[in-house]
């Protein structure tokens, strides 16, 4: 094993231990669709920014490599941890039509990962939005495919779309769906098609499954009405399937009183203990300036401070009263955080007619 994917898999078990506190409950749907050998393209929704790539990493047993957004290079230190990471940055229009040019080496570099017989994941619409319907896709990830299949003949690729869905994004804590479609072969596709035809049957398909992958809800007229009835009836958006028949037969419940969280206590108790990680992320809410990346600096920050914070105060226990004690206090420190995450009752929506970044 290279000493790349070794590190991988590290920072991929330690990623995957702090989404377990993080996130309420993980549900994978569908997982044996994915081949165990063999190219393979993820193709996703992308409904919460850089927790995203997250969870789908964590939740599949290939090593993934991730297209995101260029802008999240610009810092020299950043640029290297990311690309450690197997992320590498696509450019938009937004970047500056002059960085275009640069996506030409990234889909070189493309074509030699799916030609390596490895995963790549995409997000397909082209930007994160928490919307709950999938947006038009772009021709970004079938100029890949086509770009592969041209340069490497015996090459045979796999699109995969996965559907993500959050019961309330940028919500602490939250459930999130992991749902996995079914295999699309592009060689098939390919050989029996002109450039300009297989790149709508793919755009067309993967579109098609992702619609059925999440709650996918038109953006339309009725959209915000939907929404509303689904938040006041309080329901589990993560039951993809149960959710979907009741906008389709309009049998959604009437509206529910929000039940008691009976461990919002432990939510105080868990401030208390982690006072300097909490003021510091909330003064990093105050500068976000978009729902989708909530959830992205939150996990970021309990991520990167609270493992430090809570072995520093462990050892300054230890100091004054010995060792089982720092243990048990760590212990009992991580249980109710654990309890919280578990048992919390999921929180409210967040409106985004007052979310302005700027309220605490």
């Amino acid at each position: 094993m290279r000493i790349s994917q070794l590190w991988f898999l590290m920072v991929k078990t330690f990623v995957k231990i702090g989404l377990f506190f993080f996130t309420k409950k993980t549900i994978v749907i569908g997982k044996e669709n994915i081949p165990k050998k063999g190219a393979v393209l993820f193709t996703v929704n992308h409904p919460n920014g850089l927790v995203d790539p997250l969870f789908l990493a964590t939740n599949n047993a290939r090593i993934n490599y991730f297209l995101v957004r260029a802008a999240s290079f610009k810092k020299p230190f950043i640029d290297k941890i990311l690309r450690s990471l197997n992320m590498l940055p696509i450019y938009r229009i937004r970047d500056g039509i002059d960085q275009l040019a640069n996506n030409q080496e990234i889909f070189e570099k493309c074509y030699q990962i799916l030609n390596n017989q490895d995963t790549l994941v995409i997000f397909p619409e082209g930007g994160h939005c928490k919307d709950r319907n999938v947006k038009p896709l772009k021709k970004g990830f079938t100029r890949i495919i086509i770009g592969a299949l041209e340069k490497f003949p015996d090459l045979n690729i796999q699109i995969i779309p996965v559907g993500l869905t959050y019961q309330n994004p940028a919500i602490y804590p939250s459930k999130v769906c992991i749902k996995y479609g079914k295999p699309i072969d592009t060689r098939i596709v390919f050989e029996n098609n002109s450039p300009a035809k297989t790149i709508n049957i793919l755009k067309s398909e993967v579109a098609k499954q992702l619609e059925n992958l999440i709650v996918n809800i038109p953006n339309n007229e009725n959209y915000n009405l939907i929404v509303t009835k689904l938040n006041d009836a309080r329901v589990d958006y993560t039951k993809v399937d149960f959710t979907k028949k009741m906008i389709k037969e309009n049998t959604i419940p009437n509206q529910k009183k929000k039940p008691i969280n009976f461990v919002k206590p432990l939510y105080y108790l868990i401030v208390i203990n982690s006072f300097l990680p909490w003021l510091l992320w909330k003064k990093v809410f105050k500068k976000i300036d978009e729902i989708e990346f909530i959830d992205t600096f939150r996990f970021a920050i309990n991520f990167g401070t609270f493992p430090i914070y809570y072995l520093l105060k462990t050892l300054l226990v230890s100091y004054f009263f010995g060792w089982s004690y720092a243990l048990t206090y760590l212990i009992i420190s991580l249980i109710v955080v654990l309890i919280y995450t578990k048992f919390s009752i999921d929180g409210d929506k967040i409106d985004d007619h007052i979310f302005a970044g700027k309220n605490a």
